[in-house]
């Protein structure tokens, strides 16, 4: 008889669920630059059983382009990108040099229509830091929200002008000039705990 209740007992325990691991649940944000690695981060957390949020208070992940002037978190490169000056094809301007740039973008005689980022963006600054070099953009640039905007307008505008990270580079766009490669970053608010570790690990292997 003993012996048919642990037979019971084992087969009851074999068929109890096993238990789930905790869903950890993280909050994330990109710049409209970094937008491509977001969708990559979503991939990921599908991957290592995580919730996502994506939220701009406090992020546990956030994902920019380019390194800050001053970075207080802790930062891992995941990727880097190529920054190009475009314009449409029906153009007639040929590839420039970095001073013909730094001219076209502080508006000397040049009849193009120049299109920037908010100075507070991720692709102006590290735009502003690797080619104006402390020059101020003009005060007549147009200003395009995100790099799908700027995508747009320079594909529906002959005479624009403007920058994009090569990634953006579709339709009737050529690249004009080369402005640099700069890291796509992931900045964490802390030294990565495992689950975020786990992340980054394989937002570097995407």
């Amino acid at each position: 008889m003993s012996r048919l209740i642990f037979v019971f007992l084992f087969l009851l325990s074999a068929c109890a669920p096993t238990p789930q691991p905790e869903q950890v649940r993280l909050n994330v944000y990109a710049t409209s630059a970094a937008a491509p690695w977001l969708a990559q981060l979503y991939a990921c957390a599908a991957e290592n059983q995580t919730l996502l949020t994506f939220s701009a208070d406090s992020p546990d992940i956030f994902l920019r382009v380019g390194e800050a002037e001053m970075i207080a978190s802790p930062a891992y490169q995941i990727d880097e990108v190529e920054i190009l000056v475009v314009s449409h094809r029906a153009s007639q301007m040929q590839p420039l040099t970095l001073a013909e740039v730094q001219d076209l973008f502080t508006q000397k005689n040049s009849s193009a229509q120049v299109w920037v980022y908010p100075s507070e963006s991720d692709l102006q600054r590290v735009f502003d830091q690797i080619v104006m070099q402390g020059r101020s953009v003009s005060s007549s640039a147009k200003i395009a929200v995100s790099a799908q905007i700027m995508s747009d307008v320079l594909n529906s505008e002959p005479r624009a002008v403007g920058i994009l990270p090569r990634y953006a580079l579709k339709g009737e766009l050529r690249e004009v000039f080369l402005a640099g490669r700069v890291p796509v970053l992931a900045l964490t608010k802390e030294e990565p705990q495992p689950q975020v570790a786990s992340l980054l690990a394989c937002l570097h292997n995407k």
